[in-house]
């Protein structure tokens, strides 16, 4: 059972994690990152990978919230407090009234990930993804498709950003990731571990819907405006997704989730 704590001080030192969580969520977060709703607490609460430190919760949520609360491990401080010390605690109106600290148990390697992949596998592969809204709809569409891992390239924003864990409604904790180094090159990493990658581009030599998904496929998306670089994209399988006239691009979360269902129909095949 989790040590249920009642917090009447928004100063208590024992929410201090919880403190202006706007701010420290960009600096300071000491290898934590903050989970905020139901859907994204009960993800947490039971997703292989993810521990939960510590849950701040409106005392009014307590009884609906039980069966979530009760799938922590025992002695996990859940800390009960009204809506207006909780405002206080997080320095802006949380009108969902959750929250928790989260911590990631193990970061695996790019090539660790690559390793245990099943034989008919599906990668989606970011290159320089800054913005975290972005991150987390790629990731919810990634959770949402099947996809089997998530690869970052250095130039990629921290999934785990309060943000980008909200908008993929928790799929961040539900989708293996893991981190190039700054030393690895993306295309040769993926066809070392028997990957087709296929790159998202405007000019794509062929439109998505005339591949044929290869069994072992890796979806390479890259930031909105630059896109991909040339260098990616010469080494690639490069597809395109024909649009209107006079429109000639999508947001790359919307990209990414068309091309992830094509590939991923084709693997259910």
């Amino acid at each position: 059972m989790p040590d249920l704590i009642e917090i009447t001080d928004p100063d208590d030192p024992r929410v201090e994690p919880y403190r202006h969580i706007r701010e420290r969520d960009l600096v300071g977060r000491r290898g934590l990152f903050v989970a905020e709703g139901e859907v994204v607490l009960r993800l947490l609460a039971r997703q292989a990978g993810f521990e939960a430190v510590s849950v701040l919760i409106d005392a009014r949520r307590r009884d609906k919230l039980t069966p979530i609360l009760d799938a922590l491990p025992g002695g996990t401080p859940v800390y009960l407090a009204d809506q207006a010390v909780i405002d206080a605690i997080a320095g802006f109106h949380l009108h969902r009234g959750i929250l928790a600290i989260g911590r990631q148990a193990a970061v695996q390697t790019a090539t660790d990930l690559l390793a245990a992949l099943p034989e008919r596998a599906l990668v989606l592969a970011l290159v320089g993804i800054a913005n975290h809204d972005n991150m987390g709809g790629l990731f919810r569409n990634a959770a949402a498709f099947g996809v089997d891992a998530v690869l970052l390239d250095p130039g990629c924003c921290d999934p785990l950003y309060r943000k980008a864990i909200r908008v993929s409604v928790g799929g961040v904790l539900v989708t293996p990731f893991a981190r190039l180094a700054r030393d690895e090159d993306l295309v040769e990493l993926l066809e070392a571990h028997r990957l087709t990658p296929v790159a998202l581009s405007p000019a794509g030599h062929f439109a998505l819907s005339d591949l044929t998904p290869p069994s072992r496929a890796a979806l390479i998306a890259g930031a909105e405006g630059p896109g991909l670089p040339q260098a990616v994209l010469a080494r690639c399988q490069t597809v395109s997704i024909p649009m209107a006239a006079g429109f000639d691009s999508l947001n790359v979360a919307t990209a990414a989730g068309i091309g992830l269902h094509h590939l991923r129909s084709g693997l259910g095949a």
